[in-house]
């Protein structure tokens, strides 16, 4: 059997696979969000790394077995989220800065005024962005004196969280990444397939600080004798567990935000409109393109509906309650929490309702927030169209939102595609046991996989081309006016 292990941006899950594909065990384990300043957030790393231990332990016992029993592991983790530690005592220094932080808004539009753009653009295919992992580790070492010491003595080890996991699995006898990750931190030659010795300068990391890249299917270490077989950032293991390594391959998932993968297969393509070339997994788990966006808030704002407004007690409330709301109710929320991601790139931006009358109840709070997650998912499949210039007529989902059905049919009404989930919507953690078992020769190739692919259910577009154009046109409108506001205010919160 294969362990997965898949570390997530609110907990880590541990799954126990068997050759057919089938989930023997699951274990999983939440970890806190720590938020220290508006804006910023931020993870403890041993929290995380005492999290993959404990949820191990548990998918084994629950499945019986010992390590003995498994052919590999594979691990997938939230990408770009930034961990720094000390090589010889393997403990942190500062609180792991995730994902979603925006402390580095200010410093990446001084990025942008000073040209690096079209550099960046050029040479890893992002925009510049606090969303990537460079700016993070120019400010632990700015803000943090441990971190600058470890440097100059060469002890300092940067990662992200599967290097982390990585290293901890192999008693620290390990620090290595994957194509895939690597290609998320704005330090990495997509091209070359290097760390860039001009980026690494100008931000001020050392190359010996910086793990090792390697093919996201192959030989990473061992754990308790087991090798581990395969890595690879959250998405990326998804387009995998979704068995898209061909070019035109496409699938969305909706976890906390919403990534769309567009696999392009030895072309990069570069985007003209605000999509990001990055790097995915090929049949063998080799480096190949894709183009990916990526929405900021996807699944968070059904949690925001949740947590800060308490207008549902669960997040699958969210459905029932939309379908009681009016179609034509004329709220259209922009969840631009921590800014707008692909295809506006405006970590400034912050959310907006509009519409509201004395006829705007939870319900209609409820619909229009998950048409604000349709909405952006079209958005970025609009832009694929435009620049790979090849039809899209299916959308392979995954990702817990996706099990809400009415915001998959409001997914296909909106986009005018049809949105195929699978039986197994846990494609993430499958993508990473599907690496580790090529890796180890658990499986001979992709071909052995195609068969342990189910489809659930098929959503076909209903809604008449009018109608759609009417409300992609309010949609636009409203982020027309959350943009011009913060043109207007200037103002950036969160950032330091």
């Amino acid at each position: 059997m294969i362990l997965a292990i898949d570390q997530g941006t609110t907990g880590t899950r541990a799954v126990i696979v068997d050759r057919r594909g089938r989930f023997i065990a699951s274990a999983y384990r939440e970890h806190a969000q720590h938020f220290p300043h508006p804006g910023w957030v931020e993870h403890d790393a041993l929290e995380i790394r005492d999290s993959v231990r404990r949820t191990i332990r548990q998918a084994m016992a629950m499945a019986g077995i010992r390590p003995a029993a498994l052919a590999a592991v594979g691990i997938t983790n939230q990408r770009e989220t930034v961990v720094a530690w000390d090589r010889n005592t393997g403990r942190p220094v500062a609180p792991a800065i995730v994902w979603q932080c925006r402390r580095t808004v200010e410093r990446c539009a001084d990025l942008s005024r000073d040209g690096w753009g079209p550099v960046l653009r050029r040479r890893t295919g992002l925009t510049i962005d606090a969303y990537f992992s460079a700016t993070k580790m120019e400010w632990i070492l700015r803000h943090v004196p441990a971190a600058r010491s470890l440097a100059r003595g060469d002890r300092l080890a940067f990662g992200t969280i599967d290097s982390w996991v990585l290293w901890n699995l192999t008693g620290g006898r390990v620090h290595a990444t994957d194509f895939t990750n690597a290609s998320r931190t704005m330090l990495f030659d997509i091209h070359r397939r290097r760390w860039d010795p001009r980026l690494l300068r100008a931000f001020g990391v050392p190359r010996s600080a910086l793990p090792e890249v390697r093919p996201s299917s192959g030989t990473f270490g061992s754990w308790g004798g087991v090798p581990i077989a395969g890595i690879a950032g959250d998405q990326q293991a998804a387009l995998f567990g979704q068995l898209g390594a061909s070019p035109g391959s496409l699938k969305n998932t909706y976890g906390t935000g919403c990534f769309l993968l567009l696999n392009t297969g030895a072309r990069a393509i570069a985007s003209r409109g605000g999509l990001l070339t990055t790097l995915a997994c090929g049949p063998r788990g080799e480096p190949v393109y894709a183009l990916e966006g990526s929405v900021f808030i996807g699944g968070a704002a059904v949690q925001w509906l949740r947590d800060a407004l308490r207008l549902i007690g669960k997040s699958r409330d969210s459905e029932s309650l939309s379908r009681a709301a009016p179609p034509h109710h004329g709220v259209v929320v922009v969840p631009a929490f921590v800014g707008l991601g692909a295809p506006y790139w405006r970590g400034e931006a912050r959310g907006a309702i509009f519409g509201l009358t004395r006829g705007s109840d939870r319900a209609v709070f409820a619909r229009a927030t998950l048409e604000s997650i349709a909405h952006q998912v079209t958005d970025v499949l609009e832009a694929m169209r435009r620049d790979a210039r090849i039809p899209i007529r299916e959308l392979r989902v995954d990702g817990g939102a996706c099990a809400n059905n009415f915001l998959m049919q409001l997914q296909a009404d909106l986009a005018g595609v049809k949105v195929e989930r699978p039986a197994n919507v846990e494609s993430t953690v499958l993508g990473a046991a599907f690496l580790a078992g090529l890796g180890s020769g658990f499986w001979r190739s992709l071909g052995d996989l195609a068969h342990l692919r189910r489809t659930e259910r098929r959503f076909d577009p209903s809604m008449g081309r009018r109608e759609r154009e009417d409300r992609r046109v309010r949609w636009r409108a409203a982020v027309a006016a959350v943009l011009h506001f913060a043109d207007r205010t200037g103002k950036v919160y969160g950032a330091n």
